[in-house]
């Protein structure tokens, strides 16, 4: 990918439609883009491409240690890159999808992909905003990391994260600031009872609601 960046402001529905198109090409030549979600704006590659999820660690100074998570636009992607939902994972999936849960399932043996040291799971989420389903409807999952330097603040703007990320990113998506900058709830269901790894916008209580057996650390109410 040549090192031209482009922002398109997707409040003007021209230019959602050719960021929209710009966004996709980006991806499908191995490229990075960002985009607006329901907490932060996050960066992306295509997850079946090695090389474009290794260019996207590379460029929040990431390590393969901390791989990114899959972000989805439709139940059926979510289901088709997993082994099992697990006990409650569909529960879970009806009461809080799309939104600001994140799963951690066991992937998929016939996926060919390398997302990092992911022992086998893989992050998997569909997050509650237009732009960014409109994207991954016509993508297809995508690897997908806070849009920020590793240790550096989460980017509420598309302007914050390039600021950050400059030219390693082809094309960013401006959908106005997020508003709610607090983390998915991450919820791993990968062992024989669902375990929150990391509190977030969902709380305990309501996870409890539908999950009725669940570990839940002492700091993740």
């Amino acid at each position: 990918m040549g090192s031209v960046s482009a922002r398109f402001d997707c409040a003007d529905a021209q230019q959602r439609e050719a960021g929209i198109s710009a966004a996709l090409a980006a991806v499908q030549a191995g490229g990075l883009i960002v985009f607006p979600t329901d907490t932060v704006y996050g960066v992306a590659a295509d997850a079946f491409s090695p090389e474009a999820v290794a260019a996207l660690l590379a460029a929040r100074s990431g390590k393969r240690g901390a791989p990114p998570a899959v972000l989805v636009g439709s139940v059926r992607a979510a289901a088709a890159l997993t082994e099992t939902l697990g006990a409650f994972g569909q529960d879970l999936i009806d009461e809080f999808w799309p939104g600001p849960l994140t799963l951690v399932l066991r992937a998929s043996t016939t996926l060919k992909w390398d997302l990092g040291d992911t022992n086998g799971t893989v992050a998997v989420r569909m997050p509650l905003h237009p732009v960014a389903l409109e994207l991954l409807r016509r993508t297809g999952p995508m690897a997908v990391s806070g849009a920020n330097k590793t240790a550096a603040p989460a980017a509420a703007t598309a302007a914050a994260a390039e600021e950050q990320l400059g030219e390693s990113v082809q094309v960013y998506l401006d959908g106005g600031p997020c508003t709610e900058i607090v983390p998915s709830t991450i919820v791993d269901l990968t062992g024989g009872m669902p375990r929150v790894l990391r509190a977030g916008a969902i709380s305990a209580d309501r996870l409890r609601k539908v999950a009725t057996v669940i570990d839940i650390p002492a700091t993740g109410t």
